[in-house]
């Protein structure tokens, strides 16, 4: 592979295998002649397992804004840059997005050197639909916040997918058994490539039994894909009338007492008021 001046190249690198590294990514983070890295300790790890020694610069979420002018610079003098994040391929919940756009703004290649994805290799063994799917990056770190995003997904049809974290993957799980069915089919992969990968489909109570009595399930980093809704559980439109008397409930009511009302008052079903409150929410909070 030919390496050329003045282009920004975006190189997936392993997610715990080392092995996983292409030919071509090898290749390139030989030949390029700055490699910007999220962590530059920790890519050493892989630089040194393949005897790279090439010039390293830092790029990670608290100066990638101030980085891209120079690294822009380096690049219109001619220089090569490779994008690497901790691991996987950059920008996925990773740095890296300022500087790939502001790179395209300024009419400059960026090419993609694709390699490991532990979105995408969680998927090709879940046994979910996965034509489409939904991807939601790291799950949000709050309760009410996850159960929110849960709730605005309950009714999704589609298969969708979030990270999450060892310190928060039992508090998640639990509040997703808050949200969903006791049925709803779960994947849980962890550690993907690693010495203690572990992939377990099962219901979502089942998997909340799991997670809660195998502190294994607790530990390592996560990939949770959930199935989509089944046809009875999908949300269909509100009436007009049923949607006026939610928009006069949300104007003096929290959501949730504004939605228990709507239910009494409209009959209407629970999960859809709900979807529809949030999303006026939304609406309300964007003017």
């Amino acid at each position: 592979m030919t390496i050329e001046p003045g282009k920004l190249y975006v190189v997936a690198t392993p997610i715990g295998n080392l092995a996983d590294l292409s030919f071509r990514a090898l290749d390139t983070l030989k030949n390029v002649d700055l490699i910007a890295a999220e962590d530059t300790r920790h890519i050493k790890m892989l630089l040194n397992h393949y005897g790279i020694n090439n010039a390293l610069m830092a790029l990670h979420q608290h100066n990638e804004e101030r980085a891209c002018a120079g690294l822009i610079e380096k690049l219109q003098a001619g220089l090569s840059i490779a994008l690497v994040s901790d691991a996987g391929t950059p920008l996925l919940s990773d740095p890296g997005l300022p500087l790939v756009k502001h790179v395209k703004e300024m009419g400059l290649d960026v090419v993609p050197i694709p390699g490991a994805c532990a979105l995408i290799a969680a998927l090709s063994v879940a046994g979910l639909p996965v034509s489409p799917f939904y991807f939601a990056g790291f799950s949000p770190r709050t309760s009410s916040a996850r159960k929110t995003f849960f709730t605005e997904q309950m009714c999704n049809p589609i298969t969708w997918i979030f990270y999450e974290s060892s310190h928060r993957i039992l508090a998640s799980i639990e509040d997703l058994a808050d949200v969903l069915t006791p049925d709803r089919n779960l994947v849980i992969a962890r550690e993907i490539t690693k010495l203690h990968e572990t992939i377990i489909k099962a219901s979502l109570n089942e998997m909340l039994a799991l997670v809660r009595n195998n502190e294994m399930m607790r530990k390592g980093e996560f990939v949770v894909i959930v199935e989509g809704a089944p046809k009875t559980e999908q949300a269909t439109e509100l009436s007009e009338e049923d949607e006026k008397i939610l928009r006069i409930l949300l104007k003096e009511c929290t959501i949730k007492s504004a939605v228990a009302m709507a239910v009494e008052i409209t009959g209407a079903k629970k999960k859809i008021l709900y979807q529809t409150a949030l999303a006026i929410q939304n609406q309300m909070n964007s003017k």
